[in-house]
């Protein structure tokens, strides 16, 4: 019998139980993985009213870092030829050389150079009132993608919204 086969005929009954047992739970395991995958959402989404906007634009500055360029230099490399003829005692050996060119590079340090450094990120928010129903629970920020903020801003103060945030706080 080969391994791995699905014919367990001429195996113990304790091997054969286990067989199936292991079969049966890799078919459980994988019903349950697909049935998860289906319909679960792993982002919960919130539902408020709308209280508060703020945008908080992206702040850079102009910063230096060094400058690596990359530096080569030539030269040659001497190569030995050999070259053999006859058999026995005739057997003569010819050498000779010739020069190969090579070239080696490595990365150095040269100068400075200007670039654009982000010190803050631009992020939209949208601060809510009783969240998810709960009166006590008010003026709670969530994070939220421009997208979701730009319909916050057609929406009117005090209207219920529903959204999934990418964080809370802001």
């Amino acid at each position: 019998m080969a391994i791995g086969s699905a014919n367990a005929e001429g195996l113990p009954p304790v091997v054969r139980l286990a067989l199936s047992a292991s079969r049966a739970s890799l078919a459980v395991t994988l019903l349950v993985g697909a049935l998860s995958a289906c319909g679960s959402s792993d982002d919960p989404a919130v539902s408020g009213l709308r209280d508060d906007l703020r945008h908080t634009p992206q702040k850079t500055v102009i910063d230096t870092r060094p400058r690596i360029v990359e530096k080569c230099t030539t030269g040659t490399k001497r190569v030995r030829h050999t070259s053999t003829t006859g058999a026995g005692s005739k057997r003569t050996t010819r050498t000779w050389y010739t020069e190969e060119p090579t070239r080696t590079c490595k990365k150095v340090r040269r100068g400075t150079e200007s670039f654009t450094r982000v010190v803050r990120q631009e992020r939209w928010c949208v601060e809510l009132d009783n969240v998810d129903g709960t009166a006590s629970n008010d003026d709670v920020w969530f994070e939220v993608d421009v997208d979701t903020y730009a319909a916050a801003v057609k929406a009117e103060a005090t209207e219920r919204i529903s959204f999934t945030p990418l964080r809370e706080g802001c």
